[in-house]
């Protein structure tokens, strides 16, 4: 894979307050770029099942300001990139009438999904944009206009994928929690909603702040990453 080269003295110069600002616009517009797809697979999944409720409120989009919440979406984001504090950025989910959908549980599988699907299907053609890359850097002038383009690539291929396996843990409000609901006989799924979802964020802050964010997400990002790359 072809490796990523600034000048010293460009780094220096972004580095001077200690923040590399090239590299926290590029990880933010990533994960801008991946929330919108992410929350418009959910809706476009919804209307094709027979719910139009998030396509009737124009979530049926690309455009990052339909789906953007100000604080998960803009600020914790970057206050976690600027400081390396882990946190925890989302969109605004998008809303589902189960009772509109043909299959009801079933397509709500679906639907919840989707999500996570999107993110893998970008990861996947970021993995075979860094494959058709060259392996020498693209001058143009005196700069490396390959550097940043490499940088975006990488990290919409290593987000994306950690976005797919963290957004399937079994664990509401995330997707992976909300496929388990669907799977599950439907009173047991009651059960395991009202027991478990109260505290989702919490059962979440958790993950992130031990060693079970590395088992149960990272670990798994790594295995994929390794058949992508």
């Amino acid at each position: 894979m072809p490796s990523l080269r600034f000048s010293q003295g460009s780094r220096n110069l972004y580095r001077l307050s200690g923040i590399d600002y090239p590299q926290v616009f590029i990880a933010f517009v990533v994960l801008l770029f991946s929330l919108t797809v992410h929350e418009s697979a959910h809706a476009w999944t919804a209307d094709r099942l027979g719910d139009p409720t998030a396509r009737l409120l124009g979530r049926v989009s690309l455009n990052p300001v339909v789906h953007a919440d100000l604080f998960g979406t803009v600020i914790f984001p970057l206050i976690s990139m600027m400081s390396g504090v882990p946190l925890i950025g989302w969109a605004k989910p998008v809303p589902v009438n189960i009772g509109r959908l043909r299959r009801h549980r079933s397509d709500y599988v679906l639907v919840a999904a989707a999500g996570p699907a999107s993110n893998l299907l970008i990861a996947v053609i970021a993995a075979a944009l860094l494959a058709l890359m060259p392996s020498t850097p693209i001058v143009f002038g005196s700069a490396e206009i390959s550097a940043p383009l490499l940088t975006f690539i990488r990290r919409a291929l290593t987000l994306n994928v950690l976005l797919a396996v963290f957004n399937m843990l079994p664990i509401p409000p995330l997707d992976g929690g909300n496929v388990l609901g669907g799977i599950l006989p439907r009173p047991l799924a009651v059960r395991y909603d009202a027991l478990v979802r109260p505290y989702g964020f919490i059962l979440l802050y958790a993950l992130l702040l031990t060693r079970g964010f590395d088992y149960l997400v990272v670990a798994p990002s790594r295995f994929i990453l390794s058949w992508l790359v």
